[in-house]
């Protein structure tokens, strides 16, 4: 396994105990209040996922001191950083647009930050050029900024925030600027590089699929409060909120249970194959709804809501339904099934999904 921090970051570490990150985020900016209670521990991926305007990106900025808080604190390894200058803190940044330095190359770039702390010229290009090899750029040391793929930038920028061997990395949608195509390969680079990190790395992103491959564990936030946070296979299997539930392709709904019926706030009832009592959750996935143009016969199905068609949009390979009436829903299927249904805004049709398909769980 790569080790990115070193010895000198390894012996800091015992040093220090290494208890991480903890901090509560508290940022007044008139109408906006961010309050978000964050820790970590030493090795742990963090991702801060949410919504624009959420605070998230607000929350980067306190972490790294750019932004004063009005309240709480931070503690990095047991120290109080809160009245510690931004360029004097163990911590390491990597911009959406990398913010590389133009007119240098790629090895001065990463030189950069160990230069400003006080090595000399040779041992910081030295060092740099250890990184570069690291991150498989080691013939593309001579190379300025414009001459790098997005991939290639996204590398250097994350190689210059390691080079100071930082006990606190922070990545502010670090693939946001990358196609596609190199997205998914880079992804894959820095997972492997984050999975290596010794310390504490925050992410801050909005793409579920960055978040779930890249943080060990989510802390999702709304308005600028935490809303919910687990692993990743939690939060996908249990979301709490409508954004959530929508981020990880899920039907969501709330209710209170009476055994293995839920009857939903202000809507029809859903039989559950879960049994329980109180407020509760239900989730299941589109692809679990069945659509019919009458009303189905002899179905094995114990949800039926008549429902009709408010618009269809291409979802993979599949068609996406959105579905309004006795109960608003997401429905996916082919192009085919929704040919032979004749499916198009206005349509009136039957919604079925069965009790086996969907999950309850405590709200």
């Amino acid at each position: 396994m790569t080790d990115l921090t070193g010895t000198a970051g390894r012996a800091s570490a015992q040093k220090l105990g290494a208890p991480g990150l903890d901090a509560r985020l508290v940022v007044d900016r008139g109408a906006f209040r961010l309050d978000v209670a964050l820790t970590a521990a030493p090795g742990e991926v963090v991702a801060l996922l949410g919504p624009n305007g959420a605070g998230k990106t607000t929350a980067l900025r306190a972490l790294a001191g750019l932004t004063p808080l009005s309240d709480g604190h931070l503690r990095l390894d047991g120290t109080d950083l809160d009245r510690t200058p931004p360029e004097c803190r163990p911590v390491g940044v990597v911009f959406q647009d990398y913010l590389l330095f133009p007119h240098l190359s790629a090895l001065d770039n990463v030189a950069f930050g160990p230069r400003c702390r006080g090595a000399s010229k040779a041992d910081a290009r030295a060092d740099a050029a250890s990184w570069l090899e690291r991150m498989g750029l080691a013939e593309h040391a001579a190379a300025r900024p414009r001459r790098l793929s997005g991939g290639q930038a996204q590398r250097v920028a994350l190689a210059r925030a390691l080079a100071i061997r930082p006990r606190l990395l922070l990545l502010d949608e670090p693939l946001a600027a990358l196609d596609a195509r190199t997205r998914l390969e880079v992804r894959g680079r820095l997972r492997h590089h984050l999975a290596a990190f010794e310390a504490v790395a925050v992410l801050v992103t909005h793409d579920p699929l960055d978040a779930m491959v890249l943080a060990d564990r989510l802390v999702v936030v709304e308005d600028g409060a935490v809303v919910q946070e687990g692993v990743p296979a939690e939060i996908a299997r249990r979301p709490r909120t409508d954004y959530i539930a929508q981020l990880v392709g899920l039907n969501l709904y709330r209710g209170r249970a009476d055994g293995h019926t839920v009857r939903l706030e202000g809507g029809p009832s859903i039989t559950t194959a879960d049994a329980l009592s109180g407020p509760v959750c239900v989730a299941f996935p589109p692809g679990a709804v069945t659509l019919y143009r009458e009303r189905p016969l002899g179905s094995s199905a114990r949800n039926l809501w008549a429902c009709e068609v408010a618009g269809l949009e291409s979802h993979g390979d599949q068609l996406r339904v959105d579905l309004v009436g006795e109960l608003p829903l997401a429905a996916d299927l082919t192009t085919v099934a929704a040919a032979e249904l004749d499916l198009h805004p206005g349509a009136p049709v039957w919604a079925t999904v069965k009790a086996a398909q969907t999950h309850a769980y405590p709200a």
